[in-house]
């Protein structure tokens, strides 16, 4: 994103913003998080809420079908233990919808592209690329997802849309989504890491499954659609992104990160060195990165020195595929060009106003999806959070994210 697109993802993240904060009765709480317990019983006051827990009852994992079966929060130490996920309270508490967006919250949660261009879903057909005609569709906002099973490790929901793009191309399309805990050791295990026994984890994936049922194959001239998951976490002041990439020039692979989402970045919020990006996630700056599917790897995590935990992000990357959906705000001239991995750090939009909440979020995204009639395609986001001292994470950092914690701890220092 260059020039004039640029100047236009920060015209349109601020008059979002503004809606955001002008139109509703509530403000979003910036206090220290709560505990799991704590969001887990106010979100019982407002909805179903289905937990997941392994038989030791420290892992346990909050899912709300009405809000599409997304993840809400997670701990690794029972309800006292920290929540890892941001909650949006003041929202959920004032029972008000929002035109535009519902920003609920939560730490996994499905979405589909693209956001914006001429095959864009958040757009009815011919209208102007502004704040005033975008709208979240309800089936990704405020519609629930049916509960087809649960038991007590796992949830499977599923839900029948249809959306008709920018272009006019309808789509019918059938969603399945599975939530289910995944033992963090075993998990580390596959990608070669040995978890120390003293740590306390908590993990978990989502299952995101499209099928076309429609009568038409999805091509691209008439556009296609994206599985997008977005993780809404609790930050810290002490909270850093990483992101590891596939190194090599530019002239092969293009640009390392894209940091010029909302206005470039400054060298003291984001740091690229031996294979890793370095991304300030204290929710006091709002800034966002992106990486292509050329530079993008597998895995992404953060930080928390505050909390002592560490975050790790694994999920479905198809060796070769290119093609993923751009979701800028205008005509575009590369609808497919678009970013496989995202990181987003809240804050003021302006200095002195206000902000959505103490959150960041890691992102991850399917290729575009061009499926034929009764064709289906999955996206896997896994989410492992892991408590313990400095000493014992460091090497599972190393050996996932190519940076140790001390490195990730270092990276601002002077």
């Amino acid at each position: 994103m260059r020039g004039l697109e640029q100047s236009r993802a920060v015209t349109r993240i601020l008059l979002l913003t503004a809606v955001l904060i002008t139109n509703s009765t509530t403000r979003p709480s910036l206090a220290a998080a709560a505990t799991f317990g704590e969001d887990l019983e106010f979100l019982r006051r407002h909805t179903e809420v289905a937990v997941l827990m392994d038989p030791s009852g420290q892992a346990q994992v909050a899912v709300v079908p009405a809000y599409q079966a997304r993840v809400m929060t997670s701990t690794a130490d029972g309800p006292s233990g920290t929540g890892f996920g941001w909650v949006n309270r003041e929202l959920i508490a004032s029972g008000k919808l929002q035109p535009h967006i519902n920003v609920f919250g939560g730490e996994d949660r499905f979405w589909m592209g693209p956001e914006g261009g001429q095959f864009s879903i958040f757009f009815a057909k011919g209208a102007p690329f502004d704040l005033e005609h975008w709208y979240t569709p309800a089936a990704l906002d405020t519609e629930p997802f049916a509960v087809i099973s649960k038991n007590t490790d796992r949830i499977v929901c599923r839900r029948q849309l249809r959306f008709t793009n920018y272009s006019g191309t309808p789509f019918d399309l059938e969603v399945n989504r599975e939530v289910r805990l995944v033992n963090v050791s075993d998990a580390l295990a596959k990608l070669g890491v040995n978890l120390p026994s003293d740590v306390k984890a908590v993990g978990f994936e989502s299952v995101n499954s499209v099928k076309n049922t429609g009568a038409r194959p999805w091509k691209k001239e008439r556009g296609l659609l994206s599985i997008w998951v977005l993780g809404m976490l609790n930050a810290s002041p002490e909270t850093s992104v990483v992101i590891p990439f596939v190194t090599g020039p530019e002239s092969r692979l293009g640009p390392v990160v894209n940091d010029t989402y909302f206005g470039q970045v400054p060298a003291d919020r984001l740091v690229v060195k031996d294979g890793a990006i370095v991304f300030r996630a204290d929710a006091s700056y709002r800034s966002k990165i992106g990486i292509s599917p050329r530079r993008a790897k597998s895995v992404m995590g953060s930080f928390d020195t505050a909390h002592g935990t560490l975050t790790l992000v694994e999920f479905k990357l198809p060796k070769g595929a290119s093609d993923y959906v751009n979701s800028m705000w205008e005509q575009q001239k590369n609808p497919f060009g678009g970013d496989a991995v995202n990181s987003y750090n809240d804050g003021p939009p302006q200095p002195g106003a206000k902000q959505l909440g103490r959150f960041y979020e890691l992102e991850s995204s399917s290729p575009a999806l061009a499926l034929k009639p009764g064709e289906s395609a999955t996206h896997v986001h896994q989410t492992f959070h892991v408590q313990g001292g400095e000493a014992q994470l460091e090497n599972v950092a190393r050996a996932v994210l190519g940076v140790g914690v001390q490195d990730i701890i270092n990276a601002f220092r002077k």
